[in-house]
Parts: structure tokens; sequence; C-alpha cells
């Protein structure tokens, strides 16, 4: 697969999918057999969240795209679901350009990588732990393994009900910034192709239980964002896992 990097870019195209909930999403032809968008979403409050920071060759396109909702500088929260490139390849160049940031993570992704990676300490999460960013607030769920990396992890904004879900649901081709058609079958057809999820024993039940918190937007990283019944539709996608894993 070709990395983003090694791509030329379209600009990033920016859309609200929720209340102060901004999906900032570039399309790369190139990766995959009918391209691949990365997608960051930036939480506008009182303490403003950045969720994914893109690789760092995106830095100069994604730092554009959030300064037309608001100040670089004003971004208080860095964090993302995993430690990989696309996750959080340019996580010190937002340390650099927003002076008051923090990265924030699980503490199991702190301590194996993060307060190494990281030009500034990071803030350690404890599981369920929520920050209040002054007008959302938004809850950590680690999810080991899911859909991959030992410190996966994701956010759940109470206020919106917006699952940032990271690779799961991933989805190739371009699309609408916001689907509310089913988004389970292009999920599964995702991987198919790309084999990216770990279906271990628990992956059901963290679907299952991610589905449960009744998400109405799935914020998802590669692809659509889904705005609907996210319990019915994390619930789906567990199921496909389980075929997939039976077969």
């Amino acid at each position: 697969m070709e990395h983003p990097n090694q791509t030329q870019q379209p600009q990033p195209s920016v859309d609200e999918i929720a209340e102060d909930v901004f999906r900032i999403s570039t399309f790369v032809p190139e990766v995959g057999p009918t391209g691949f968008t990365f997608n960051q979403f930036l939480v506008n409050a009182d303490e403003p969240l950045l969720f994914h920071t893109g690789p760092r060759g995106m830095f100069p396109l994604v730092a554009e795209a959030v300064a037309t909702v608001l100040p670089v500088e004003s971004v208080r929260w860095i964090t993302f679901g995993h430690v990989e490139s696309d996750e959080c390849g340019s996580m010190n160049m937002w340390l650099a350009a927003a002076p008051r940031s923090q990265v924030a993570h699980g503490e199991l992704g702190c301590m194996v990588s993060l307060f190494d990676l990281c030009d500034r300490p990071p803030r350690p999460l404890a599981e369920g732990e929520v920050i209040d960013l002054g007008g959302r607030r938004v809850r950590q769920i680690p999810t080991p393994h899911v859909p991959h990396g030992w410190e996966a992890q994701v956010l759940f904004e109470e206020t919106t009900r917006t699952l940032f879900c990271g690779d799961i649901m991933s989805q190739v081709g371009p699309g609408p910034a916001v689907t509310t058609d089913d988004a389970v079958e292009a999920a599964l057809a995702a991987e198919e192709i790309f084999h990216s999820s770990s279906l271990g024993p628990t992956t059901s039940a963290t679907l299952r239980a991610l589905g449960d918190l009744e998400p109405e937007t799935l914020a998802i990283m590669h692809g659509s964002s889904f705005r609907g019944d996210g319990r019915k539709a994390l619930y789906a996608l567990a199921e496909g896992y389980e075929r997939m894993a039976a077969s």
C-alpha cells in the first residue's frame, strides 16, 4: 500500500457531522483499489480537541483546514485511537503549533509508546475517564486489539453522542461526509481487502459494548461517517466479523 505521504494530496474538505464536531477529510486515490479517505475530527469547545493528527506529510493541509474552524494555536487536546502514523504521525508538529496542547491517551498507550514519542509529556487517561472540554465531554474507552493495537481506544462525546471510532468501520473509496445508509457492508468489504482487524475472541463483545453506548454518530477515520442507529450498526459489524472468523 502506498503511504499518503508519498502521494499528491488534494485539499481536505471540512464538514460539520454533529454539532461542533468537524470532519476534515483528504481523499487519496492511490491507496487501495478505489482510493482511501484519511479523516481527522475536531471538537470545537472551550478546550478544542483534535482526534487523529494525520501523518507528518499532511500536517500543512490539516492545519490549514483546522484554521477554517478555529485558530490552530487554540487546540488544547490531541488524541487518537492507537499509535500509527496516520493516527498520530504529526502529533509533535501539533504540539509545536499549539503551545497549550497536550496529547491524551489511555494509560497503556502512554506507557508503551507516548511517554517516549511525545515532545511534551502526555496526559494518561484512566479507563473511562472523562475530559470536560467546556460544552463537550469526551469519555475514554479502551478497546485493546479492536480493531488492532494493544493500546487501542475510542472516545465517546457524551453531549452529541458521537463515537470517535478510529479504524473501526473503515470503508474504501470516496463518499459523502456523513451517510445514513448502511455502512456495515462497505466496512466488511474493506475488511476483505485489507484484513486489518484483529478478529479475536473479544472483538464482537467489544463492538457490542460500544453499541450499547447508543451512539448517534460514528466518526470513522477512513470513509464516510455514519449517522443513525449506532447500536444496530456496531452489532451488525460484530455479527459480520463472527461470520468471517468462522469461515
